[in-house]
Formats: structure tokens, C-alpha cells, sequence
């Protein structure tokens, strides 16, 4: 496997990097699902718990998470067009406008989530998601259905020369699915399935068996592609289910699938960081469930226990980590916003941690990941805990703390810590036909465990 350079990029070019990260990851030998399920366990009692299992102090905590979150995705966004930051100052008020169509998709299903455990009136919050499906039914910039990465969230302008990017795109559509499968009201469902349905999946080919990551009215269609292991499979999914514009389930087997095998865990992965193994599970309940190449939700599992155990092994550059104090994933650093994490060893690691890494991963090893976040609100809260819970990064062998928190990362930890809950997210997204539709042309299947959330 090739070892990366560090790097330390501004925050727009973040998703250059990552696009070239994966599209120039390791190569290894495609292996059968018997491999991966003959090298390590299943989900054991240690590493996921259930509803009852959650002591107070764990409900308090996974609670303190989800409200302080849904603050970011209310307070960080604008009424009118309800597109939400990118980032934001971590203690609250914040001048800047950067916003952000993946941020938006984590919004809309945090608006769910804050319906459910009312955090707000009802009616506020369904005006709120009114409100940003008609913006992007009638006024949002885009192509083909597809939206532009980055835009500023009172105007929607167009910022920092930004993509009109599939996989952001996907995470808009998650969360408007979300919403349109959890509201009673009407119109919310018209608008939902009119912004999902004309996206054109088709034209995001651009002639070949695996999706862009986009394209730009510059110089056409970005020449990376989603054909190796990332955070796409819910890109995939949604392509395939359309009802408009899909694309054949072949394309699902288009992708590659390197096994990696670290710390006596075999998984498939790529170079890229721990979110990868993240975002498609925060709405898509993979639990249970395998298609013809793996169970990706014990895949995750795995790639999780052997980036906790990578961690453990950089204890002796960086004293403090620890079974309470590890996680690294895409974040900010002393130096700029890094994609960074392991195993292999990527990015310039100087012993930061991320919170969103353990929080992102609540339902995959929840009871390891709640003793990381438990450390965190007890022993720096004071210093990294602030109005939109723990701040994007900090390092906790020196005195370095971000002052942000970035959206996507507060979003991940919310989504995660209410399906560790009560598997709302999953509950909730698996309503839509279209994800039915698609997990089943493409063959998944029952792999009949037991074990559950």
C-alpha cells in the first residue's frame, strides 16, 4: 500500500483531496464474503448495545449529543432557503455564510430527530423543511438534479468554484427522503419525490459503468469515479431505486472492493479516512443484511475495532491515547483541514483527536466509542464541549483546540447517537420503496444473526 504525504489543505480543497485519496487507493485482490467471515467475528455483546443496555449516564450523554447537535443544524442555517453552514464557531455565533448541500442533508434529518424528541415545536420545524424543499424545488443551482458542493446560504450562490457533486448530492437526498418518510404533510412528500425524481443518475455515467463525482459547468464531468470502496453505497442505492432516472444494479458490482488486513481484522477499505466506513450507515440500516461481497455493516465493525487498535499503537508517540481517548477522521487540524486517520498511517497524525471518529461509529463498537465520549464531556469538557457539543478536534497532549465544529461531522455524530438510541435514522429511511426497491435488484439478502442494536 502506498503511504501518503502529509498534507494540510484549506477547507476548500478538501474534497479534491479525498477524491484523489480514493481514486488512487491501494488495489488489492478482490476476496469472496467467506474470507472476511472466516477472519473475524461477528458482532459480539461487546460491541454493540442495545436500547436497555444504555445506562443513564449513557441515555444523559447520547441525549446531550443529539440536542446540542440539532442547535448547530437550527441555529447554523438560514430560515429562508434552510441551507445550513459548512462549519460555524463552536461556542455559537458566527458571521460566516459558507454553506454546505451534504451539511443540509444531516440537517433535514435532524430536523427529524428533533421532531421526534421535541426539541422544538412541530410546527416550527416543518415550516423549517417546507421551507428548504421549496428552495431546492424552485431556486437552487444546479445541473440535471445534481447541486453545487459549496454555496452561500442566503443567496445559494455558488462558492469556491465548487463541483455539482453526486455524493453531496446523495447526502441532500437522504435527508430529504428522511424527512418526506417521517412528516405527514403533503406537501413535504410532493416536493421530496420531485427533487428525487428528477435527478438525472443516468447522466452522472457519463457513459461508463461507475458515477462521477461530479462535474462543472468549466470543464464537464470531474474524471474521478465512485469505482472503489467509499462512502457511496447510499449514492448507489438511491440511483438504482429511482424511479425516473436509474441505473442498472450491475453498477453496484462496478466498484472494487480491496480487502485490507490490519491488526488481525480483514475488511474491505480504502486509503481514506474512518468516515468512509460512516455515512452511507447513518441512513441506511445495513444490519443483518449482505449482498454477493460482504455484510457491510460488520465490514465497518471490523474496520472500527482496527482503527481503535491502530490508535492504541500510536500511545507510545502520543501518551494520550488511550481505550478512553482515541479516533481519527477527516477534520481540522493545527494546520488546516486535514483528511487524515489510518490504518495505513495517512496524514500528518500529531496525536489530535476527533470526536466525530467515536461518535460516528456509536452503533458499530458503542460501548468502546461511549467510553471516548464519556472521557471527553468529563475531563475536557470545559475546554471542548460548547454549545454544539465537543468542538471538530482537539489535541489533548498539547493545548491546541479547534474553535469550529464542521457540519458534517456534528451530523454524523448526531444521526449515529439516535440510531444507537432507538434506530430512529434507519427506521425512518427504510420506509422509502426506493431503497427497498434497489437493495433487492441488487441481491442482498437476510444473513440471519440475531444480533441487533
Amino acid at each position: 500500500m502506498r503511504a501518503l504525504a502529509p498534507v494540510a489543505l484549506p477547507m476548500p480543497s478538501r474534497r479534491k483531496f479525498l477524491q484523489q485519496t480514493l481514486a488512487f487507493s491501494a488495489m488489492l485482490p478482490l476476496r469472496a464474503t467467506e474470507l472476511l467471515s472466516q477472519q473475524a467475528p461477528a458482532l459480539s455483546k461487546s460491541d454493540a448495545l442495545s436500547k436497555s443496555d444504555l445506562s443513564k449516564s449513557d441515555e444523559a450523554l447520547v441525549d446531550e449529543i443529539c440536542l446540542s447537535s440539532f442547535r448547530y443544524f437550527w441555529e447554523a442555517a438560514s430560515p429562508d432557503t434552510g441551507l445550513v453552514k459548512d462549519r460555524s464557531r463552536a461556542d455559537g455565533l458566527d458571521p460566516r455564510t459558507v454553506g454546505s448541500i451534504a451539511a443540509t442533508g444531516f440537517g433535514l434529518t435532524a430536523l427529524c430527530i428533533a421532531a421526534e424528541n421535541h426539541y422544538e415545536k412541530r410546527s416550527k420545524i416543518e415550516q423549517r423543511v417546507l421551507r428548504t424543499l421549496q428552495y431546492f424545488q424552485t431556486r437552487a443551482l444546479g445541473e440535471n438534479g445534481f447541486y453545487y458542493h459549496f454555496v452561500d446560504i442566503h443567496t445559494g450562490g455558488r462558492i469556491w468554484n465548487s463541483e455539482v457533486s453526486s455524493i453531496d448530492t446523495a447526502l441532500l437526498l437522504c435527508g430529504i427522503i428522511a424527512c418526506r418518510e417521517y412528516f405527514d404533510d403533503e406537501r413535504i412528500r410532493k416536493m421530496a419525490d420531485d427533487i428525487y425524481h428528477r435527478v438525472d443518475f443516468r447522466w452522472m455515467l457519463n457513459g461508463a459503468g461507475t458515477l462521477s463525482h461530479g462535474w462543472k459547468p468549466e470543464s464537464g464531468f470531474i474524471r474521478w469515479r465512485w469505482d472503489t470502496y467509499a462512502e457511496h453505497m447510499m449514492l448507489y442505492l438511491l440511483a438504482i431505486g429511482s424511479p425516473n432516472h436509474g441505473i442498472a444494479p450491475q453498477a453496484w458490482d462496478a466498484w472494487q472492493r480491496p480487502i485490507y488486513n490490519f491488526f488481525g481484522e480483514s475488511y474491505i477499505s480504502a486509503e481514506a479516512p474512518l468516515f468512509i466506513h460512516q455515512y452511507a450507515h447513518a441512513w441506511v440500516d445495513f444490519r443483518e443484511k449482505e449482498d454477493r461481497f460482504a455484510d457491510y455493516f460488520q465490514n465497518s465493525v471490523r474496520a472500527t475495532r482496527a482503527h481503535r487498535k491502530f490508535c492504541l499503537e500510536l500511545s507510545h508517540r502520543f501518551a494520550k491515547y488511550s481505550e478512553q481517548l482515541w479516533g481519527i477522521t477527516a477534520s481540522d487540524s493545527a494546520h488546516g483541514y486535514v483528511a487524515w486517520g489510518g490504518p495505513p498511517a495517512m496524514g500528518p497524525i500529531d496525536g489530535t483527536v476527533v470526536p466525530a471518529a467515536a461518535a460516528g461509529s456509536l452503533p458499530f463498537l458503542s460501548s468502546e466509542c461511549l467510553a471516548v465520549l464519556h472521557n471527553i464531556r468529563e475531563n475536557y469538557g470545559k475546554r471542548c464541549w460548547k454549545r454544539y457539543g465537543p468542538v471538530d478536534a482537539f489535541n489533548p497532549n498539547n493545548a491546541w483546540t479547534n474553535p469550529d465544529v464542521i457540519g458534517i461531522n456534528v451530523g454524523i455524530a448526531m444521526l449515529m447517537a439516535a440510531n444507537l438510541r432507538s434506530q430512529f435514522v434507519w427506521e425512518t429511511f427504510m420506509k422509502a420503496p426506493e431503497i427497498a426497491t434497489a437493495m433487492g435488484s441488487i441481491g442482498f439478502k437476510s444473513t440471519g444473526r440475531s444480533e441487533r442494536l
